[in-house]
């Protein structure tokens, strides 16, 4: 069993209970000493741009911003899809603090070596 958590979170500020979970999902695996990255693909990289998630809640109350915030704390790597980005018009510069850009290669390398929830 691997020690490498992937959550790969396809959707964004277009679905705040699956936004949530995800970013919650990795924060219990982090508490869990996995070593985890979130990464981003299509709607869900709207979720690295500065201030995007401040008021985004899942139905049960859950905090977006908060999970975020966590993550950020404990340095997990949040991955953002270079193209999804782009084609959304979001830079570089946009993103939170501990957002970078990746490709679908990285994407490949960690679903390879890690245990992956999609969502």
């Amino acid at each position: 069993m691997t020690d490498n958590f992937l959550v790969a979170l396809s959707c964004g500020t277009d679905n705040p209970n699956r936004a949530t979970r995800g970013f919650q999902m990795a924060h219990f695996a982090v508490k869990l000493g996995k070593k985890t990255t979130v990464f981003l693909l299509d709607e869900g990289v709207y979720l690295a741009k500065k201030g995007a998630t401040v008021n985004l809640r899942a139905a049960t109350g859950d905090s977006a911003d908060d999970h975020l915030a966590f993550l950020q704390e404990y340095e997990v790597p949040i991955l953002v899809c270079t193209p999804c980005a782009k084609s959304r018009m979001i830079e570089e510069a946009d993103l939170v603090d501990g957002a970078r850009m990746a490709t679908a290669n990285e994407l490949i390398e960690l679903s390879c070596q890690s245990a992956v929830l999609s969502l």
